[in-house]
C-alpha cells in the first residue's frame, strides 16, 4: 500500500484536483483514506438523481469517500453548512476550496479498477 498525500489551495476544483492526482501518481485502484478541509459552494449529484445541484456554501468537509482509477473516480462527500445542517451526495466538478483541503489517498498496488457502462443503471 502505498500513499499519496495532498493539500488543496483556495479555488482550487476538488473532484479535478483529485483526478489530476490519479493520473500523476499513477493511481491504477486507489480509494480516500481521509480528507478535512472547506468549500466555497458545492455541486452534487444527489441520490438517483440525473441532474446535477449547485448548494451556496461554505461548507465543511465531513466526509469523503470512494475510489479512484485511470478511467474515472467515484466519490460520494458529506458536507455540513454554518448552521451544522449536512447535506452529501455524489462529488461532481464545481466545488472549489474555500480555505484548504488536506486529503490523504491510498494506492493499492496490483490492484487495477476499471469502470465500464453499465447498459441497466446508464453509469459507469
Amino acid at each position: 500500500m502505498k500513499t499519496v498525500a495532498l493539500r488543496l489551495c483556495p479555488g482550487d476544483d476538488l473532484y479535478e484536483s483529485l483526478q489530476a492526482a490519479v493520473s500523476a501518481h499513477g493511481v491504477a485502484a486507489g480509494a480516500v483514506l481521509t480528507c478535512v478541509g472547506s468549500l466555497r459552494h458545492a455541486r452534487l449529484r444527489l441520490a438517483d438523481g440525473k441532474e446535477h445541484r449547485e448548494f451556496p456554501g461554505p461548507f465543511e468537509i465531513i466526509s469523503l469517500v470512494g475510489t479512484l482509477c485511470a478511467d474515472g473516480i467515484h466519490l460520494h462527500i458529506g458536507l455540513a453548512d454554518r448552521e451544522g445542517r449536512c447535506l452529501g451526495g455524489h462529488l461532481v466538478p464545481g466545488c472549489p476550496i474555500n480555505t484548504t483541503a488536506e486529503i490523504v489517498l491510498v494506492d493499492l498496488p496490483g490492484w487495477a479498477f476499471s469502470r465500464q457502462p453499465d447498459a441497466g443503471t446508464g453509469y459507469r
